[in-house]
């Protein structure tokens, strides 16, 4: 692919469920994503420490930068009874990644309403139809129980627990394959 050109994305730019809509980042998204980056509980098992406005700014631009690189990446999700962008979820596979994962952050406001497991498991069967991969993972810093009982809910399995960055991360795998 020659630079500039337009980009074709491997996985649809929208997908729906019945609560939820999960689309593209753009710039209206920063305040709440600024909202979530802030927020100590929210960063835990992420960044692990709150973030500037500013480099909110650069992890947006870095979610819209993954579907030009990969040609998918994070979406932004909306609960379409609010019209709230919540956090992002979907796939993401950074240069340091064993292998690409499926990915989420929900705003702590909207912890407890299974919008993590909706929203994952909107992106784990988007990909079985769409993409020619026979599996994906979670990386799951092994305190997250969180995170954890999104991972059960989306029938992923534990595989190994691996050095990641400047600690350890537990791999969970789903199979795409019937």
């Amino acid at each position: 692919m020659k630079p500039y050109d337009v980009m074709t994305f491997l996985i649809p730019q929208t997908i729906e469920t019945s609560r939820l809509r999960l689309r593209m980042f753009i710039d209206a998204d920063w305040e709440p994503l600024c909202r979530m980056f802030r927020d100590e509980e929210c960063v835990r098992y992420t960044t692990t420490t709150p973030l500037a406005d500013w480099q909110t700014w650069r992890w947006m631009a870095g979610y819209l930068g993954h579907w030009h690189l990969r040609g998918y990446g994070p979406y932004a999700v909306v609960e379409k009874k609010s019209g709230c962008m919540i956090g992002p979820v979907g796939l993401w596979y950074p240069g340091d990644w064993p292998e690409p994962e499926i990915k989420w952050s929900i705003l702590r406001e909207f912890w407890g309403n299974g919008y993590a497991s909706e929203a994952a498991s909107a992106v784990k069967e988007m990909s079985a139809r769409t993409l020619h991969r026979s599996r994906l993972i979670s990386l799951i810093l092994p305190e997250n129980e969180r995170s954890k009982a999104v991972v059960r809910s989306l029938g992923g399995e534990y595989e190994k627990t691996i050095p990641f960055r400047d600690g350890q991360a537990e791999v969970f795998a789903y199979c795409l394959t019937e």
